[in-house]
């Protein structure tokens, strides 16, 4: 690893978010309020799937989250499950997903090889669910939850982007819910994006002020593992699950960066904020090719930067979070 998926900054990445779709059946007023709007095909196959996460093993990425889109609605996502969990390197895979099929899934998720899941649920109320995410399904989500708890996965997390009017009123009655579940609950700042700015001075909450409110009741900050994605968390003696915070405006966000990200297409890229791709599906075509796929990736970390620039209102080349897998 010492030599390995280092960038100028001396940040080590052993940590790959892999999209193995764009295509999303929510229609989250914050991502994809019009509903998905692409070309639901051109996806990297399974084979081509193997073999990426086969080469970033080799160069020491030991995490591996799959996202899409919703991951879920691939009708092969149980083979890729397998493929991923029985590649040497990788010690803990994860998946992010909205839950709707996770009653009938969890179970053969976990079976196929999957440690943690993370579930994207932006409210516990079923009517402001549906306002959110322009989804019924709030019933079938919330039991995919308790499916996942059942199941044993080693981590259950809960994804809750915050919204000023719309759910921020419900951070009390998420606190309640992990008092007797041992799950996470992350509330993430809402992040501008290249479509969304008048949405973002409308429902931007700080979540820093938030995380200062829990600190005040008793609350701890909780110890990062080194593989672990940029959320602080913190526990409590009275609870059994853990609240965390994902802040990408706070100062030094990016220092501890450990993560790369490939899109559906085979398309490297560097920050969720950044600007360009670099097309690794080329070089996903033949093993003889691992060669050329190292030296690419090593060529692209040269050139990453710093941090985003989303204080100066340059959010890159980004228009929706569901295009990178977020």
């Amino acid at each position: 690893m010492d030599e390995a998926l280092k960038d100028q900054f001396g940040r080590r990445f052993a940590y790959l978010r892999l999209s193995i779709t764009d295509v999303c059946n929510f229609r989250c007023e914050y991502c994809l309020p019009d509903g998905y709007q692409g070309t639901p095909r051109g996806f990297l196959g399974r084979g081509e799937i193997q073999r990426l996460i086969g080469y970033f093993a080799r160069l020491g990425i030991r995490k591996l989250r799959l996202t899409g889109g919703e991951p879920l609605v691939r009708r092969d996502v149980l083979d890729i499950v397998r493929d991923a969990a029985a590649t040497p390197g990788i010690e803990r895979l994860a998946m992010t997903t909205n839950g709707y099929r996770l009653v009938d899934l969890a179970q053969p998720l976990r079976e196929a090889g999957l440690d943690a899941i993370n579930i994207s649920l932006d409210s516990l109320d079923s009517e402001n669910f549906e306002r959110i995410t322009g989804d019924r399904r709030h019933v079938q989500v919330m039991a995919g939850v308790e499916a996942a708890l059942a199941t044993g996965f080693e981590q259950v997390k809960i994804n809750t982007v915050l919204l000023r009017g719309l759910n921020d009123f419900e951070v009390a009655d998420f606190v309640e819910y992990v008092r007797e579940r041992a799950l996470s609950v992350r509330f993430i700042e809402l992040m501008r994006t290249r479509d969304n700015s008048d949405y973002f001075d409308q429902r931007h909450v700080r979540a820093l002020a938030v995380a200062q409110q829990l600190e005040a009741d008793g609350w701890t900050r909780y110890q990062r593992e080194a593989t672990d994605g940029p959320a602080i968390e913190f526990s409590h003696p009275d609870y059994a699950g853990r609240i965390g915070f994902i802040t990408p405006y706070a100062a030094g966000f990016c220092d501890g960066c450990n993560r790369l990200r490939v899109t559906a297409r085979g398309g490297l890229r560097l920050c969720l904020f950044g600007d360009g791709t670099r097309d690794l599906r080329p070089l996903l075509q033949d093993d003889a090719q691992e060669t050329a796929f190292r030296e690419s990736v090593f060529d692209a970390l040269f050139h990453k930067t710093a941090g985003h620039r989303l204080h100066e209102g340059d959010y890159g080349d980004t228009p929706h979070l569901a295009m990178t897998g977020g």
